[in-house]
């Protein structure tokens, strides 16, 4: 497939399988984000040693920290030298169940790889993993593409936790889920930041 837009690499993302260590998800959650024309991408602000991943080749893994604690993952697509990722938030462990749940500590199987930091959890993928070939053999981590899902299981909206002018789903909404998924996480918006006291 020829990733180099956000948006449709994002649709058919949902339903591919993402191996990591000997855990396979299919992903049923995902969030588009295109780089310097988009106020809720890391990007947005041009390259810097942090984001420089997203800026090309297509189809490797961005990772990053969040909050300091819990790294998350994006599909890099776009062409090269524009920066545009996929963040993986959520899928269904279909493989590799019983270790899932050791590496997330829970046997509520719907949540092993519900939400971003979850997912990334229950397939070992950690901050190291950064830039890694998603298509390569014998690649940590992988993408296999399974057959395009039909458009009209395929639900859109704003993305999860995006603050600012990047988090308005009218103008940006850029999440993508399959309908009815029990694995799909729960919609939070942003949480509006307090100023500290003087």
């Amino acid at each position: 497939m020829d990733a180099t837009d956000p948006f449709e690499t994002a649709r058919r993302l949902l339903g591919a399988h993402l191996i990591g260590r000997a855990v396979t998800v299919r992903l049923t959650e995902v969030e588009a984000y295109a780089g310097e024309r988009d106020p809720g991408s890391h990007a947005f602000r041009g390259r810097t040693a942090r984001n420089e991943v997203m800026f090309g080749p297509a189809g490797h893994l961005y990772c990053y920290f969040s909050y300091g604690m819990h790294t998350c993952c994006n599909y890099v697509c776009g062409p090269d030298g524009e920066a545009a990722a996929v963040l993986l938030r959520a899928g269904e462990v279909i493989d590799g169940i019983g270790l899932a749940r050791e590496r997330r500590h829970t046997t509520v199987d719907r949540s092993l790889a519900r939400g971003p930091a979850c997912l990334t959890q229950a397939l070992g993928i950690e901050l190291s993993d950064k830039g890694v070939d998603l298509h390569a053999t014998g690649s940590a981590v992988r993408v296999e593409w399974q057959a395009a899902l039909p458009s009209d299981v395929i639900r859109t909206g704003p993305r999860v936790g995006v603050s600012g002018a990047g988090g308005d789903g009218d103008t940006y909404p850029w999440r993508f889920w399959v309908d009815g998924d029990p694995t799909v996480s729960a919609y939070r918006p942003a949480k509006p930041r307090r100023r500290p006291r003087t």
